[in-house]
């Protein structure tokens, strides 16, 4: 079985900004661009070159092998970027090389629910150990009361001697699961 850490790679328009907070987060929607398989991390390098403000949560997986072991660092949702964009830069998100065009609902783009994104940023921001889970449309809704996490709101899910919530993010379908001490969770 492979460990898996988290890494967040997040771009600025700003290289000195500050890391994103809330009141930044809902300033301008955010939308998840679809991209060829493997090409996230290109994606994101150019729109940093474009000063365009974009997030690829991703984790650490350990692959071993016979003869040795190695760390990738794998996109949390494959073959999405998340963009924050306004309607005119659309055009500009589309052009890039791997970019195969933006998650659409009824043919107009479809903006990322702000809360969702602020759960995923929330929840990514220290070395919690996170891994891709199956996407929940339904289950017991807790709020995780103390801690890093406090405040995000996920789906309890319990494995074994082991607790977790998954956050998910409906419009793509995909969820992550961070696991947690049971006693920092309460229902909503």
């Amino acid at each position: 079985m492979s460990k898996m850490a988290l890494t967040t790679t997040t771009v600025r328009t700003d290289p000195s900004a500050v890391p994103l907070q809330g009141s930044q987060i809902t300033q301008t929607p955010w939308y998840a661009a679809y991209t060829f398989a493997k090409h996230e991390k290109r994606v994101v390098q150019q729109l940093d070159e474009r000063r365009i403000q974009s997030f690829l949560p991703t984790y650490r997986s350990v692959r071993r092998w016979k003869d040795r072991k190695k760390v990738l660092e794998l996109p949390l949702f494959p073959s999405y970027v998340f963009v924050q964009m306004s309607a005119h830069s659309r055009l500009q998100i589309l052009s890039l090389p791997g970019v195969l065009g933006l998650v659409c609902f009824q043919g107009k783009p479809a903006p990322v629910d702000s809360v969702e994104i602020e759960n995923l940023l929330q929840g990514l921001t220290d070395r919690t150990m996170v891994q891709p889970h199956p996407y929940l449309k339904a289950g017991r809704r807790v709020r995780i009361r103390s801690g890093s996490l406090a405040g995000v709101e996920g789906v309890l899910v319990r494995k074994r001697d082991c607790t977790r919530v998954v956050l998910s993010i409906s419009l793509l379908q995909r969820s992550v699961s961070v696991d947690i001490d049971e006693a920092d969770v309460e229902p909503i």
